[in-house]
């Protein structure tokens, strides 16, 4: 059983990947190569700056958050992708074409009702979306791309994509996270744990997660909300709850700048407890705030991703390919990503199935895909049921000031007890 035929009716009611495709893509004369004809955003005319003007161009979309909170995600992740793509058209391109990420290139500001009108732009030039960044943004979008079987790479670990046939996520979700987080803490010792999050889908996934491994594993648990998304330096609401709690351990789901504030305010008013982050809630330019000294003490970062420094084949590729950019996790990810793209278009390619309905048949009918080294094992096995989907691996990071993106492998990459023996029956957020 697929995940087309076991989706939660709140995220399908109504879809259908049945219907027909009412976008009509760039002008080629109506001779594309997709299996059922002329599919939208394939052309037979070069890509822009092409390699060889012989090839086609495939263009894939990106809608992303260059300007708003997680701008330090959406820089990095999409010149990480561009870097990936125009090494594969440097080496020949997937098949017949060569493959553009440029040309519709969409800033949400990380607001979901912007990320839906701009994927209207751009819906009916594009075979896919190569990268949707946030939860709620990308289920804002959710609704039309299933009508159209357009496949979306969500920058986003909700524990909904693996419930969901078009979305080809990658990683272990914000759920799995903090459920392995919480038996790490379990085991260390750990009596009690708070997370202090974003509301909304990313933090309430992360905060049910924790609760159901508390529950488990019989932690004291406390939910600590900031209030808003962007809640800023402002965090004295949740610094003082952290106070009152005294927790041994935090869950930190929030963004990187409320974790300088959470963790600089609760640290100089004597906390001694440790902090790990859901894997968005880092970033090096953190080390700089007033907080720094206390986030390199008392911050793990969780992620199911290796570092930048890891040492696999296609970690030394993506290296090469960053040339003089600055060491970023983040560019690394985006880089890492392009691998699940590839496999999906090489094999429509090869099956005769380049257009939209042929892309996500061919996504649900992958069991992996060689990554290189680049992503988690498990990633891109979407022919099964939602636990054979869910990548289920977390390892923890250490700030380090030695490592090129400054953090470093602290805990290698495990499965808590609670993530190994749960079975997903429906997104986290949803159990809020």
């Amino acid at each position: 059983m697929n995940r087309r035929s076991r989706r939660l009716g709140v995220l399908a009611s109504a879809l259908t990947l049945s219907v027909a495709v009412t976008g009509c893509g760039r002008d080629d004369g109506g001779d594309g190569d997709g299996g059922g004809g002329a599919a939208p955003g394939v052309t037979d005319e070069a890509c822009p700056d092409a390699v060889d003007d012989s090839k086609g161009c495939i263009y894939l979309g990106t809608i992303t958050d260059l300007t708003g909170v997680f701008k330090g995600v959406g820089e990095p992740f999409t010149a990480g992708q561009k870097a990936f793509w125009d090494q594969v058209n440097a080496d020949g391109g997937v098949g017949d074409y060569e493959v553009n990420v440029s040309e519709y290139v969409k800033d949400s500001g990380y607001d979901p009702e912007k990320h839906a009108e701009l994927f209207n732009e751009i819906k009916d030039d594009i075979l896919a979306v190569t990268q949707s960044l946030g939860t709620a943004h990308t289920n804002a979008i959710l609704e039309d791309a299933t009508n159209e079987s357009i496949l979306l790479g969500p920058a986003s670990l909700g524990s909904n994509w693996i419930f969901d046939d078009i979305s080809i996520e990658v990683g272990s979700s914000y759920c799995t996270e903090a459920m392995n987080i919480v038996d790490y803490a379990a085991d260390e010792g750990g009596k009690s744990v708070a997370v202090v999050h974003f509301p909304g889908d990313y933090g309430d996934d992360a905060m049910v997660g924790a609760r159901i491994a508390a529950e488990e594993r019989g932690l004291e648990f406390t939910d600590i909300t900031t209030g808003t998304v962007d809640g800023g330096d402002d965090q004295s609401a949740a610094v003082a709850a952290v106070l009152k709690a005294k927790p041994d351990y935090v869950v930190i789901a929030t963004s990187p700048k409320e974790v300088a504030a959470v963790v600089g305010g609760t640290a100089q008013q004597g906390y001694q407890g440790r902090f790990i982050g859901s894997i968005p809630s880092w970033n090096a330019a953190i080390l700089a705030s007033p907080a720094g000294p206390a986030i390199e003490a008392m911050y793990l970062q969780a992620s199911s991703f290796p570092t930048w420094d890891a040492d696999t084949p296609g970690m030394e590729k993506m290296r090469a390919a960053a040339g003089d950019t600055a060491p970023n996790d983040w560019f690394s990810i985006g880089f890492s990503s392009g691998y699940v793209m590839k496999a999906i278009l090489e094999q429509a390619i090869e099956d005769d199935k380049l257009d939209r309905e042929g892309m996500v048949d061919v996504a649900n009918s992958l069991t992996g895909i060689d990554s290189e080294g680049t992503l988690p094992e498990g990633t891109a096995n979407w022919a099964g049921d939602p636990n054979e989907d869910a990548v289920r691996v977390t390892q923890l990071n250490k700030v380090d000031q030695s490592a090129s993106s400054k953090v470093s492998v602290a805990v290698d990459p495990f499965t808590g007890a609670t993530a190994e023996g749960y079975e997903f029956s429906e997104p986290c957020y949803l159990m809020k």
